[in-house]
């Protein structure tokens, strides 16, 4: 009978796992029989490893067998210990059969030379920026790929508006020069001008064809104007316009064009016959089937301010009020960690909540009367960390150092990671 068994110091019980085990800790696992035997009746062959792991029996004493690992452990890495039942060929005997696994740490030793968290954050920066600078932007519109998992005709609207918001950046942290960044900006903004780009009640689609400038449906009757999408992108456009800000001929042009797109979106439009809320989508052919009101607290609160300031085609406090804060209802006022939380669900949702908006929306010292903007933001992030860190699912890796859950792409798709919505993956 199997007493009991150990890698390192760690008891592994059967159908068990041990997690974090350390790379510095020597890799021996350790058996303890019920009984003694003698060490002819071991033999390699009674214990299985997978990872393809060689060792080297030997026994303490007729109870204890120790198995020293001669293959190099990897990092985050699950290893099975199986121990048959049954007799090997030199008639020793289990009586009843194990299985455990043990989950090896994360190698902490450095790896590149250490750098300053400035150097780290232009690192960071310019490796975000390259994806929308260099990843395949279309030679005709110089839009951006929704991502490489799809079709290569799809450019994304709201993603061109983030690439777009990452060009004065870029230029101001070097990566780019100004020049380079206006001749990108011109073909943008002069392909999204042009008659033959599809514009619906002056909002872009969702999904663009990046070189004809025609819808590509994100779903059946997603296949006209998507408000949101086209806030994120006005966002970025109207970041660019105040950043290009000298008297030359190109530089004004660009900025009169894109206050000519801000300017023919008709957001009041889109209150669906004049209610008090903004609807999403709207389709040449299936109207307001999608029936999707614009209501807070997440990612959308750019839609109504764009909305409100828009010069042609503004929207009044009641749509505010009564359709994005819901006569309140976007309030929360719970604490999470002991920390408040002024709006949004519990936990304060995925943290692009606190991201979309804020691209062009500077938080600190916006407030209305449901909350002060920085303090939202600032907390929705500190919830996010103290879930991290308090880790009640126990996944590897999360830490105060490695902390943030949002939506991306996963293994095997894609979700809106939250504290209510953990799978495992530090966006």
């Amino acid at each position: 009978m199997i007493e009991s068994v150990y890698i390192g110091l760690n008891h592994i019980p059967n159908n068990g796992v041990v997690t974090n085990f350390s790379l510095k800790e020597e890799a021996k696992i350790k058996i303890v029989l019920e009984k003694e035997i003698h060490p002819d009746f071991f033999t390699k062959e009674t214990v299985q490893l997978s990872g393809n792991l060689d060792f080297e029996p030997s026994f303490i004493d007729n109870k204890t067998i120790l198995l020293g690992i001669t293959t190099k452990l990897k990092e985050l890495t699950s290893y099975k210990i199986n121990i048959v039942e049954g007799k090997n060929d030199k008639g020793g005997d289990v009586v009843t059969s194990y299985s455990g696994t043990f989950v090896t740490a994360l190698d902490s030793t450095d790896k590149f030379p250490r750098i300053s968290d400035e150097e780290l954050l232009t690192k960071v920066q310019k490796a975000a920026f390259n994806f929308f600078w260099e990843f395949r932007p279309y030679q005709s519109s110089g839009l951006v790929h929704e991502g490489s998992d799809h079709a290569n005709v799809i450019a994304t609207i709201g993603g061109s508006g983030f690439a777009i918001a990452a060009i004065p950046v870029a230029i101001e942290r070097g990566f780019i020069s100004r020049t380079q960044g206006l001749e990108r900006l011109q073909k943008i903004v002069s392909f999204l001008s042009s008659e033959t780009t599809d514009r619906f009640h002056g909002a872009f689609p969702h999904w663009i064809n990046g070189e004809t400038g025609k819808v590509y449906p994100f779903s059946t009757k997603d296949n006209g104007a998507d408000l949101v999408e086209t806030a994120f992108l006005m966002e970025g456009l109207i970041i660019t316009r105040q950043y290009f800000d000298s008297n030359n001929i190109q530089e004004t042009e660009l900025r009169n064009a894109i206050t000519l797109l801000y300017n023919t979106v008709e957001w009041d439009w889109f209150r669906r016959d004049g209610q008090n809320v903004l609807y999403w989508h709207w389709s040449p052919n299936w109207g307001w089937d999608m029936n999707h009101k614009i209501g807070g607290w997440d990612e959308c609160l750019i839609v109504y301010v764009l909305a409100a300031g828009s010069p042609t085609h503004s929207i009044d406090l009641p749509v505010y009020t009564q359709g994005w804060a819901k006569n309140g209802g976007i309030k929360n006022g719970n604490k999470y960690y002991d920390i408040p939380l002024p709006l949004g669900s519990a936990y304060g949702g995925p943290l692009f909540f606190s991201h979309y908006s804020f691209i062009g929306l500077n938080p600190k010292g916006l407030h209305d009367q449901y909350a002060n903007y920085w303090e939202q933001n600032r907390n929705h992030a500190l919830i996010n960390r103290q879930y991290c860190i308090t880790n009640p699912k126990k996944y590897l890796g999360y830490s105060a150092d490695c902390w943030g859950l949002t939506a991306g792409n996963i293994p095997g798709g894609y979700t809106a990671s939250s504290p209510t919505n953990d799978v495992g993956t530090i966006t």
